[in-house]
């Protein structure tokens, strides 16, 4: 079994203590590649370099919308040269975040919108950050979709209705579930990931963050995402093997590799 975690903060200091011993879990239960998105220009430089250290950890660069307040055109400069790095597999976490309140909406927007055109421009796809502002993040996809690289990106852990999976499945984008799946009120979440197309899901641990169930309350980190793939298996009717191959090959397609 191979799994994906496409979404992880390796980088955070919440793994400083064991970030190598992390690493190695996840290798020990199935987890090959782990991909670590940035959230400003330091977080992205320090994904970076965690990905030239370590083989099974890839890099995105990115500013997320609560990092967004004070966005200038040199922001994108720095993210633009730093996507350009080895391993660098998209630009993200990026996108709207309504419900923080930590940088004015308009901020955001223009944050948002400068980082699809960096995506366009390196062809890049990116990775979604969407909370309590759906409507808007497809309102600006939908201006962009027909430019951004084919497959354009992902929806980082997704947590809304059909309608709106259905929204973001028709322009393209894959969806990634996390460890709420797991939680006993994620009725919702579940249905979603049962109907969705089985090529367009892909499972992620969002660590340190969203722990699954049973290590909830505990810090998250890659090892864990296999009870979210089970769970995620479990909702489909498929094996543990069978959406770790589904998801994994997902994963490959969105991020471009190859071997």
């Amino acid at each position: 079994m191979q799994l994906v975690d496409t979404h992880c903060h390796l980088d955070f200091n919440h793994y400083d203590a064991d970030r190598a011993q992390v690493i190695a879990r996840a290798q020990a239960a199935g987890v090959w590649r782990i991909v670590n998105p940035g959230i400003d220009a330091e977080t992205s430089r320090a994904a970076i370099e965690l990905a030239a250290q370590y083989e099974s950890v890839y890099a995105a660069a990115g500013i997320h919308p609560n990092s967004s307040a004070g966005f200038t055109p040199g922001d994108i400069d720095a993210i633009g040269e730093l996507a350009r790095s080895a391993k660098v597999v998209a630009i993200g976490e990026i996108g709207l975040d309504y419900y923080r309140q930590r940088s004015p909406h308009g901020e955001q927007r223009r944050a948002f919108d400068a980082q699809l055109a960096l995506a366009v421009e390196l062809q890049l796809p990116i990775i979604i950050h969407s909370r309590d502002a759906g409507a808007d993040v497809i309102d600006l996809l939908v201006r962009w979709v027909k430019v951004l690289p084919d497959p354009p990106g992902v929806f980082h852990s997704f947590g809304e209705d059909w309608h709106a999976a259905k929204r973001a499945l028709e322009l393209g984008f894959y969806l990634g579930f996390t460890g709420p799946i797991t939680y006993k009120n994620a009725d919702q979440m579940r249905a979603v990931a049962a109907q969705a197309p089985a090529g367009r899901i892909v499972v992620e641990t969002d660590g340190p963050f969203l722990t699954p169930h049973p290590h909830r309350g505990e810090r998250n980190e890659p090892a864990y995402v296999r009870f979210t793939a089970d769970r995620l298996g479990a909702v489909r009717g498929v094996s543990l093997d069978e959406i770790a191959a589904q998801t994994r090959a997902n994963a490959y397609a969105l991020f471009g590799w190859h071997d």
